[in-house]
């Protein structure tokens, strides 16, 4: 309590201040907490001092509520840029909000492994037989695919559970946002495919991303698009990854909003979305004063997406995604952005949209810089 007293202080937490008169003072309380490390053991003991809220009054003693919280992008910026430059050393940090952190001469690994483990025995999966996807390449999910699932909490609780995996391993994001999209009313077959995943991560668990010491601080992302592929609706996935030089430190798997007319709209929303997070990491690089590459690459293997990102020229097929059109040219005019071409097999970001048949989706899970520690093993 000394400790949190003293930290009060230093930090100018709190200001004393008068009275006002007509008005009651809310009262403070200790809040005690043990601290754990990843191996479940009692790291230290924490003492917070806290106002009672509950006696507030909206409108009197306050006007806004918000709840503080970080994008998982932001935690990975900083230990990618943890290993590039010297930072004050206030002793290595080995557990953080369910991370696991791991040091090696190859740089920092990030993963959930205590995690994994405790979700295996929650779902009574702790014995199951690993496999080497986490989808099946032939099966076609949908609404009412099969019979209801006679555990919808389950599935919910474990579907939550595996959004929160994503943090560190992007090789679950394209399953999980799939199967995040029958929590209403999940089948036997949702089950059975989250099962799937379970059994993936059995066999993966010292997996997590990997962050490499490197002098390049060069954005590059990798924007792709499944067209039409929810049979339910036939709106289009998206994905994306962005790259800070070897690094990854942004992904996303997500299904579009509206239904595409073509596959040069689909994968034209998901520039848009990569370009979108482009310009939010330049914004956070520039509040932390730190100096990268003006112009950055995506990478996209649809000509007509790119063509359409530098040509002025508006088509009637094209005037329904005028302000994603109009985004990107902005962008790439100002030469923030620059739009190549590369080949399909090349694309890193089909991982993010589709099941792809084993040996190429290891390949990329790879140079996604998604590895396991020897260490850990």
């Amino acid at each position: 309590m000394d400790e949190e007293i003293k930290s009060i202080k230093k930090n100018d937490t709190w200001e004393l201040a008068q009275l006002p008169k007509g008005h009651k003072a809310i009262g403070v309380k200790w809040v005690y907490k043990v601290k754990k490390n990843a191996k479940g053991e009692v790291e230290r003991f924490k003492a917070r001092l806290v106002a009672k809220g509950f006696q507030q009054l909206p409108g009197i003693d306050y006007f806004d509520t918000f709840s503080p919280v970080v994008k998982p992008i932001t935690i990975r910026l900083v230990f990618s840029l943890a290993t590039a430059f010297s930072l004050k050393h206030l002793g290595k940090v080995s557990y953080f909000l369910g991370l696991q952190v791991h040091y090696s001469p190859a740089g920092i690994l990030l993963n959930q492994s205590k995690y994994i483990l405790d979700l295996l025995k929650k779902t009574n999966m702790e014995t199951c037989n690993p496999c080497a996807t986490p989808h099946c390449l032939n099966q076609k999910l949908h609404i009412q695919d099969s019979s209801l699932f006679e555990n919808p909490t389950l599935y919910r609780s474990t579907i939550g559970a595996l959004q929160y995996l994503t943090l560190t391993r992007p090789d679950i994001s394209y399953i999980v946002n799939k199967l995040s999209q029958f929590l209403q009313a999940p089948t036997t077959s949702h089950w059975g495919a989250c099962k799937r995943v379970l059994r993936y991560l059995k066999g993966s668990i010292t997996h997590g991303i990997l962050f490499q010491p490197s002098p390049r601080l060069n954005l590059e992302s990798f924007a792709d698009a499944d067209w039409a592929s929810s049979v339910d609706d036939r709106k289009s996935t998206s994905g994306y990854c962005v790259f800070l030089g070897p690094n990854l430190i942004a992904w996303s798997s997500k299904k579009q909003s509206v239904v595409a007319r073509s596959s040069t709209e689909a994968e034209y929303r998901s520039l848009a979305s990569a370009t979108a997070e482009l310009v939010w990491i330049k914004s956070f690089f520039a509040e932390l004063g730190i100096s990268i590459l003006p112009r950055s690459v995506i990478w996209c293997d649809n000509i007509s997406a790119i063509s359409l990102a530098s040509n002025p020229v508006f088509h009637a097929r094209t005037k329904h995604i005028e302000v994603d059109v109009h985004f990107i040219r902005e962008k790439v005019a100002s030469k923030e952005v620059e739009v190549r071409f590369l080949p399909s097999e090349e694309q890193l970001a089909d991982v993010l949209t589709k099941p792809i048949v084993a040996a190429r989706f290891q390949n990329l899970c790879f140079k996604l810089s998604l590895q396991s520690s020897p260490s850990l093993v």
